[in-house]
């Protein structure tokens, strides 16, 4: 059981590798979709579907998850989860219809989702052992991972066939597992005055209120997740078709809010000590809903790439906080249900837009993002006592 500095310092290391690589692989399988789109002969709307089983298989599974951690362990559950996605990015490639792509994708979904929820639930044990922030540290590594993953498979594209990178991706998940995993093992996750993994295998305080909390704090994690989610699949169009811009200049205006939100979760440590969990919330949300106002309604390219850097910033450790609170509160099941919301709202805010967007327009639509930022903010007000520990 760890308790000296090195060996708390060792897990660090070792769960920030596994979101690192979280991100790596993700990243390395989202820049091939264009190729086995190609491959699978899938028309746009049918691709969308398939594309559905990442989201669907993350969802279904992580509250199973949550069950698994406290029966066999945060560390063991996060290796276990880190050979499924290993494993299964190769698989994509291999498929030549939309019916199999969506199947594949499903397992794919399942087991990102799954090693989210464990090493998440791992990441709070420690948070609550070192007593700092550092939670946004370990989400800032999954977004330096998703940057390496797609920066190395934009380099590669042209050289190896989707089969090739992605078994190698699967090959260099699987030998960081076994250095990484090797780690986390060795120690049980680290017990602190406030368990959250009690040995009769029950959440801390699992009351009406606590799990009302868990919910709420949930909600903030859906807010964050849906803006993540429009900026993804509807800001590089909204640059192209509403301010003109060049497919170059569009694709960069994610890039620019992927970079903010890297250095706000790189900086969310300090921020967290030095404003504390519940200013965090309020600040972001803030941030966010002026960003993307900008982002959204700005006639200038440029003020709208301002926009969407300063919404990346405001975004950036919300769902972190959110996360640790609901772990805090009720262990991996804590976890699992916020994460669970997160992802529902990644999963129906780019169709959510689209709806808008016919309705009304698409900035009209993206303006969404801007009020569900509000929403977490005003929960950050309401809930501010609590996030202040």
């Amino acid at each position: 059981m760890p308790g000296s500095t090195n060996d708390l310092t060792r897990l660090r290391i070792a769960l920030t590798t596994f979101f690192a690589l979280d991100g790596f692989l993700f990243a390395g399988w989202v820049v091939r979709i264009p190729a086995i789109k190609e491959q699978t002969g899938a028309s746009a709307s049918a691709l969308g579907l398939a594309l559905l089983g990442v989201s669907a298989g993350a969802v279904l599974t992580m509250t199973l998850t949550g069950r698994l951690c406290r029966r066999y362990g945060t560390h063991q559950v996060t290796v276990v989860c880190a050979v499924l996605l290993s494993l299964s990015v190769a698989l994509p490639p291999l498929t030549h219809s939309v019916v199999a792509l969506g199947a594949v994708l499903l397992l794919f979904g399942a087991a990102y989702g799954s090693i989210n929820v464990a090493f998440n639930s791992a990441a709070v044990d420690l948070v609550a052992a070192l007593r700092r922030p550092i939670m946004p540290s370990f989400h800032a590594a999954f977004s330096l991972g998703g940057m390496v993953g797609a920066g190395l498979g934009g380099l590669v594209a042209g050289a190896l066939s989707p089969t090739r990178h992605l078994l190698g991706l699967a090959v260099i998940g699987l030998l960081v597992t076994v250095a990484a995993g090797r780690v986390l093992l060795r120690h049980e996750p680290p017990t602190t005055t406030r368990p959250t993994r009690p040995e009769r295998g029950t959440p801390r305080r699992p009351d009406a209120r606590t799990r009302g909390l868990v919910i709420v704090f949930g909600l903030i994690a859906l807010c964050t997740a849906y803006g993540e989610g429009a900026m993804a699949d509807w800001g590089a169009l909204h640059l192209e078709q509403d301010l003109h811009a060049s497919p170059g200049v569009a694709a960069a205006g994610y890039s620019c809010f992927a970079l903010a939100m890297t250095i706000g979760r790189l900086t969310g440590t300090t921020l967290l000590e030095r404003l504390g969990h519940g200013r965090t919330v309020i600040a972001g949300g803030t941030t966010a809903a002026a960003g993307m106002l900008l982002g959204s309604l700005a006639p200038s390219l440029w003020a709208a790439l301002l926009g969407f850097a300063v919404t990346g910033l405001g975004l950036a450790n919300l769902f972190p906080v959110a996360v640790e609170r609901a772990g805090t509160l009720a262990g991996p099941d804590g976890v699992a249900t916020a994460s669970t919301l997160g992802y529902g709202g990644m999963l129906l805010g780019p169709p959510a837009i689209g709806f808008m967007a016919d309705w009304f327009s698409l900035p009209v639509a993206l303006t969404s993002v801007a009020v569900l930022a509000a929403i977490a903010t005003l929960i950050g007000v309401a809930t501010r006592r609590t996030t202040s520990s």
